[in-house]
């Protein structure tokens, strides 16, 4: 290894530019005359190098297995020497911070340039301590809880040199077949875009890139992903401009407001033209409209794709019109470095193109100080570890607020002792499907099972019995058999079931969101014995529920909660806490109602009651257009009452504001979490308005017995939408307006807001 000095400029560039201690214009102008500097040296091989980034050689099984193959370097021979060729920019997923420095001294000790490379990896939702999966924790609606764990992730990452994160995924998910919605914030904007600003201050920190604890945001998947035909992932997005622009695009902008600057381009093609050779979504919208001044990266081989699209006659052209679309980095497919150079020098591409992508990248590298100290996110101490993961408060404090209670009569919380409980299920023991998709580099060995922390309340102990009755999706001999005996010498079944860690995520989608038949049969056999029945509900995204599940006495949605899964599952079942997630997926009656979203339209023939039955309505035949548990439905151990709505004399000036409240009254013997949320539709303006849509929501703590007011504040700027002409723009006009506990009740009053 050889020792660095801490200053990293004057070692590189031979006193190219001083070390960066100036104000922000000067330093812009020293990062750009560096750049320019570099630009002017290199040629267009190392040019197309810095504009392509592969998968690590030494890379974990989870991290391999996160991603297909590809034509990228796979030896760590072959992957050295394309780094001191000036053929690697970036490389990813890398699980040896070993590796990482090796690669690091490679590049900056012999490489030509002696360019820094970035390392980047799919931190979703933890490194070392896995934190839920992005889905679940958006059912704490609480995005400082989403800044907390993505800062702890971004602290692990980068003590292995990761200096660049593929997250947070921004996509909005209507459709729960689509395996992908696990990786975001649900079904809801204000939700999603709220969850993916603060994800991205975890991510980036609040004292600049260049901090050795500050990982890069990437905003995914740009643009449309989550509306992929029937759930499919990776399939066609045929949707209108104003849909993409009110549903899709709006996460992406807070998270660029919040100093994103990278993101990633979309698999699917939108309209007919694939992301990745889209130039009005990635030069007009995304550069011209937004001023958005950072990278964009392609997915996974997503530039090679363009050729299965249909869109590029062979790779030559897909590496064409990739670049010139706006797509600055090619990930994994190795295009740009076979293709760019001749590219260039046949005049297809213009040399200020290529350049103006290399600047970005140069830039970005500058912004995060790896031209300073290209080590300095190496922490031995910190990536080497062999204690437990050091977030593990937080760990269980996201898992805990991430639960949601569905229904429950009466039987929770469980006593601690004096009661025998059978826990059945293919998820009652062991550490497997714990951390959900995507955990790549958490360690399976540290997380807590729900036998363990279950194990670790009861008193005593003995009091639980274990048993597995089924695999997933697979019957076990004898096991139901097993299971119906030891309900039946139980005083309490909690059933384990749902959904296994593999059956969502990429490539994951279902053709029917149910518990899969062997687990059906499972709790239909133990319903039999009629012991009262706690379902701990396993899942990465909105299941349709019927027949014995729904009408188990108590439902606990658990997710993929990570780490300390079993603590903090205990910690709601013995009623230590109160639960007080919330859903931020509706869960449909049927299948067969999917895409189902709880803001749609409500069609010139809407039901009125949502039963089914009525003549002549859209509806369908079987189910009724509700959700069987809505969006941001969820229960506590309290009995909370809505009282007194209040719409501050149902008049909103056209600049002022009014004030809606509502009392919250706990009407239950134990303390509780309120999630009040405030919902407004536009009763007629010039383009349909959906039936509700969410404009805020609050947490409000209440003691057994206690009162509280909760208030909300609208201005007109709160009831935007897209015009006929695709512009924001409002309109005066009457307004309904709901304090609710889902998108499905609540009180109910209207407002009017007043012309200029």
């Amino acid at each position: 290894m050889h020792d660095l000095p801490s200053t990293r400029r004057t070692v590189l560039f031979g006193g190219l530019s001083a070390a960066v201690s100036m104000g922000s214009s000067e330093t812009a102008q020293a990062e750009s005359q560096v750049a320019e500097t570099l630009i002017r040296r290199m040629s267009l091989e190392e040019k197309a190098g810095q504009l392509s980034i592969f998968p690590a050689a030494s890379a974990s099984t989870a991290a391999v297995a996160a991603n297909p193959s590809s034509g990228a370097p796979e030896t760590a021979d072959e992957q050295a020497q394309a780094v001191r060729e000036g053929r690697v920019g970036a490389v990813f997923n890398g699980s040896s911070p070993a590796w990482h420095r090796c690669l690091q001294e490679t590049a900056v000790y012999e490489s030509r340039l002696k360019i820094p490379l970035l390392f980047a990896a799919d931190v979703t939702h933890g490194f070392r301590t896995v934190f839920p999966v992005p889905l679940a924790e958006a059912a704490s609606f609480d995005p400082d809880l989403a800044e907390r764990t993505a800062r702890a992730a971004a602290i692990e990452a980068t003590a292995s040199g990761i200096a660049w994160t593929f997250a947070p995924m921004v996509d909005i998910a209507r459709d729960a077949r689509w395996g992908r919605g696990v990786e975001g914030a649900g079904e809801d904007v204000l939700l999603g875009s709220r969850f993916a600003a603060a994800r991205v201050r975890g991510f980036q920190g609040t004292r600049g890139l260049a901090d050795p604890t500050a990982m890069l945001a990437t905003p995914k998947h740009f643009a449309g992903y989550g509306a992929g035909r029937g759930g499919l992932d990776y399939d066609s997005v045929d949707i209108s401009e104003r849909t993409l622009r009110e549903v899709y695009l709006p996460p992406f902008r807070a998270s660029f407001d919040a100093g994103a600057l990278s993101t990633m381009a979309s698999f699917n093609e939108i309209n007919g033209v694939p992301a990745h050779a889209n130039p009005w979504l990635l030069k007009q919208v995304l550069r011209n409209e937004w001023g958005f001044e950072g990278l964009v990266v392609s997915d996974f081989t997503g530039d090679r794709e363009l050729v299965e699209h249909g869109f590029a006659a062979d790779e030559r052209e897909a590496a064409r019109l990739a670049l010139l679309a706006g797509v600055d980095m090619s990930m994994a497919s190795g295009l740009y470095n076979a293709h760019l150079p001749d590219l260039v020098r046949s005049g297809e591409v213009p040399l200020a193109a290529v350049d103006d992508a290399v600047r970005r990248v140069l830039m970005l590298k500058q912004r995060l100080g790896l031209f300073d100290d290209p080590f300095g996110r190496f922490r031995p101490a910190d990536a080497e570890r062999g204690d437990r993961p050091s977030f593990q408060p937080l760990a269980r404090e996201a898992a805990r607020r991430s639960i949601v209670l569905l229904q429950n009569r009466g039987v929770l919380p469980l006593a601690k002792a004096g009661q025998r409980i059978a826990l059945i299920g293919p998820f009652a023991s062991g550490q497997r499907h714990l951390g959900g998709p995507r955990a790549v580099f958490g360690d399976p060995g540290y997380a807590v099972s729900l036998e363990e922390g279950m194990h670790a309340a009861m008193r005593p102990p003995a009091a639980l019995a274990v048993v597995q009755g089924c695999g997933v999706e697979t019957p076990l001999d004898g096991g139901v058999e097993a299971a119906v005996a030891a309900a039946r010498a139980a005083d309490v079944v909690v059933l384990a079931v749902g959904e296994g860690e593999n059956m969502s995520g990429e490539a994951q989608s279902r053709t029917s969101i149910t518990i899969p038949e062997p687990q059906q049969a499972l709790i239909e056999a133990v319903a039999q014995v009629g012991k009262p029945m706690v379902i701990l509900l396993k899942n990465g995204r909105a299941l349709a529920l019927g027949g014995t599940t729904a009408r188990a006495e108590a439902i606990l949605v658990i997710w993929h909660l990570g780490t300390e899964t079993g603590t903090a599952v205990a910690d709601i079942l013995f009623g230590n806490h109160s639960p007080s997630g919330r859903l931020p997926v509706s869960f449909p009656h049927d299948t067969g109602q999917s895409p189902f979203f709880y803001d749609r339209k409500p069609t010139g023939r809407p039901t009125i009651t949502g039963q089914t039955g009525e003549a002549y309505k859209a509806r369908y035949r079987e189910v009724r257009n509700t959700a069987a548990f809505p969006f941001g439905h969820g229960l506590t151990y309290g009995d909370i009452r809505y009282e007194a709505l209040d719409v501050g004399g149902g008049k909103l000036p056209w600049n002022g504001r009014i004030t809606v409240a509502a009392t919250l009254r706990n009407a239950g013997g134990r303390e509780a979490v309120e999630l009040a949320q405030l919902y407004v539709r536009h009763r007629a303006a010039s383009t349909t308005r959906p039936i509700r849509q969410l404009k805020g929501f609050k947490h409000v703590r209440l003691a057994p017995g206690a009162s509280a007011r909760v208030e909300f504040t609208l201005t007109r700027h709160d009831l935007l939408f897209v015009g006929q002409n695709l512009d924001w723009t409002v309109e005066p006009g009457l307004f309904d307006v709901w304090i609710a506990p889902s998108a499905e009740t609540g009180l109910k009053g209207e407002f009017v807001l007043r012309a200029a």
